[in-house]
């Protein structure tokens, strides 16, 4: 099924004429009389959905759309409204109670689908960030939103300049947003050229090969990356529900499919705002949560969490492609007497500067990571024996041969680094009795054979490297 939708109607023929048509398209539908039946069944079955009528029994559009929006879990399922008289100052109210969208009957099956979906769409996004975002906030990587609300920026665009002046004259007392107009021939040189604003309103022409022309704006800016997630509202002057449908499949974010009204526009173009926001948020943290996630916090290097499976991947496609690579693993020396002789904060200020030292020595290809206290792994694709070898002596002279200037303590601190290291390659991928290993065991077996040549270096005096087997 596409979605799950929740048709709320206290007449059992607009149900089931509703339910025939969802079902069509192939979305799973559920029905209830009644704004307490429904409230119930929102919590229950989770519809991505809600097409309610205007008036129930026991309330509304209006009010059920209050109550889900008290529901933390549940208050952003969008609604759709769906009344015979609709009066401006009714349909007014009803969008500003968070009802997405207010449709009169008889319905055109056309602009409800359009409608349909794209409210899935959005509300699918939404909820596959807020989960990554709840994931994010239970490992303690989120950080709290913050309660100032900038100024928003939306541009009117329409080749009339006329229509564009009137129509920013009536809305500017009604919006906190900033308005500029533009026409549709400049709006694409304005997004490679200026920033991008959070809101663009494109205002049909009333021409319908024209609007058709214009339409394709959206399907430009979602392909544009510093506009893809730039909010989107199409106006139409002409009632065309084909048009209008179609506006909402190429990426609108909303339809106004009955002219202009200031409103009405200003009100959408908060609603579409805050959404982006919200949005934009839920991405930046994530992204913040990711990093949090695979990067060592004291040092900026990777952690053990992101360099096994990128060991993992590296051998795999050594053992595709024949290429060696090799594997080190490297701990400084006597760390823990640092630590003892000049406190924690001079020991975390050394291995700050031996993570600036390891990736001066290394390669852009080459990774490396912190996965203990001060113990590192360096993987460096397409390198043979030789390669390596002059690499990782390298790295012992880069760490003892300059001493160490630390914060707060007058005398230099010097510090040496021992290094165990193995080659893996095309042989590397098979197991003793010749079957090939999976990488994930090929790379713990290559960390386990630096490991051991690691504590053999450690054993014959630190401050020295250590092959685990020749090169194959």
């Amino acid at each position: 099924m596409q979605g799950k939708i929740l048709v709320v109607d206290a007449i059992a023929t607009n149900r089931i004429l509703l339910k025939v048509k969802l079902k069509k398209a192939y979305y799973d539908v559920i029905q209830a009389a009644s704004m307490e039946e429904a409230l119930d069944l929102v919590q229950s079955e989770l519809p991505d959905l809600v097409i309610c009528a205007l008036s129930l029994p026991d309330g509304g559009a209006t009010e059920l759309c209050q109550k889900l929006s008290l529901g933390s879990p549940i208050g952003h399922v969008p609604v759709i409204a769906i009344g015979c008289q609709v009066g401006p100052e009714g349909r007014m109210a009803t969008l500003e109670a968070g009802v997405h969208d207010v449709l009169r009957q008889p319905v055109d099956e056309t602009l409800l689908m359009g409608r349909v979906r794209s409210l899935i769409r959005a509300h699918n996004a939404t909820a596959e960030w807020q989960m990554r975002d709840d994931t994010c906030r239970a490992l303690g990587l989120a950080e709290a939103a913050s309660g100032f609300e900038e100024q928003g920026h939306c541009v009117l665009v329409n080749d009339d300049r006329c229509v564009l002046q009137k129509y920013a004259t009536q809305m500017r007392p009604m919006t906190r947003a900033k308005l500029t107009l533009t026409c549709a021939a400049a709006l694409m040189r304005e997004v490679v050229l200026e920033k991008v604003p959070e809101v663009f309103v494109l205002i049909l022409p009333q021409d319908h090969n024209a609007a058709m022309e214009d339409l394709r704006l959206i399907s430009a800016l979602r392909a544009n990356a510093r506009a893809r997630h730039t909010g989107i509202i199409v106006l139409q002057r002409n009632v065309n529900p084909e048009l209008g449908a179609h506006a909402l499949d190429l990426g609108a974010d909303d339809l106004m499919t009955d002219g202009f009204d200031a409103a009405e526009l200003a009100l959408r173009i908060k609603s579409v705002l805050r959404r982006k926001r919200m949005g934009d948020q839920l991405r930046a943290t994530v992204r913040t949560g990711l990093q949090a996630a695979v990067f060592d916090p004291l040092t900026g290097l990777y952690n053990r969490r992101y360099a096994m499976p990128h060991l993992d991947r590296i051998s795999e496609h050594a053992c595709t492609t024949g290429r060696k690579f090799a594997v080190m693993l490297g701990d400084l020396d006597h760390f823990k007497q640092i630590n003892d002789a000049y406190g924690h904060a001079s020991g975390d200020a050394v291995l700050v500067e031996v993570a600036h030292r390891l990736r001066q020595a290394l390669r852009g290809t080459d990774m490396v990571s912190r996965i203990g206290g001060e113990e590192f792994l360096i993987i460096m694709p397409g390198t043979d024996l030789p390669q390596a070898q002059t690499a990782a002596v390298r790295i012992c002279d880069d760490i003892s041969g300059a001493p160490f200037i630390v914060p707060g303590n007058v005398q230099p601190i010097h510090v040496t680094i021992s290094i165990g290291m193995t080659i893996g390659g095309a042989d590397a991928g098979m197991g003793k009795d010749g079957v090939a290993n999976s990488p994930k065991e090929t790379g713990h077996s290559l960390l386990e054979e630096a490991d051991s040549a690691l504590y053999a270096a450690k054993g014959r005096g630190r401050n020295q490297v250590k092959l685990s087997r020749p090169a194959a």
